[in-house]
């Protein structure tokens, strides 16, 4: 039996090659703008090309999993990185906006076949968000292309 992935540390990672989608939500861009900056400097960290990077904008958070699955669709990108920035408010709108957001991501990965990072902030104030969207690695954006350069080079190895 050949074990895909059976220890619990982090793999070495080498993103060099890999063809790597950013799509950010203007909504809150105060938040999202570092969010971007820090999926870049993973990115960079992790050996993938400034050539190799897309990025997109929508609106708000709730229109990144179209864009994501058109974006996956078109064969040109090894996995996506969703970020956005929801604040808890008053009314029901926040749990529509996230819970939507989520489920969309999640069935454009699965629809595609490519990873679509869920990299979209879901807090309950304004502070939560800052704090996770510095300029240190555990920034939120960050941590998402990590997981974008993991994912897709788990997939390569599982097509061969």
């Amino acid at each position: 039996m050949t074990r895909a992935g059976s220890s619990s540390q982090m793999p070495e990672l080498n993103g060099a090659g890999l063809r790597i989608a950013i799509i950010g939500a203007r909504f809150n861009d105060h938040i999202v703008v570092p969010l971007r900056d820090g999926a870049l400097r993973g990115l960079e960290r992790l050996g993938v090309a400034d050539n190799d990077i897309t990025e997109a904008w929508v609106p708000g958070a709730f229109e990144l999993p179209l864009a994501a699955q058109a974006l996956a669709q078109t064969g040109k990108v090894d996995a996506i990185v969703c970020l956005g920035t929801v604040i808890r408010g008053d009314t029901p709108h926040f749990d529509y906006v996230c819970g939507e957001a989520a489920r969309g991501i999640q069935d454009a990965q699965l629809n595609t076949g490519i990873p679509v990072m869920f990299g979209v902030l879901t807090v309950n104030t304004e502070q939560q968000a800052i704090d996770r969207s510095g300029p240190g690695i555990d920034n939120k954006g960050d941590e998402a292309a990590v997981g974008a350069v993991e994912m897709a080079l788990l997939l390569k190895k599982f097509k061969g």
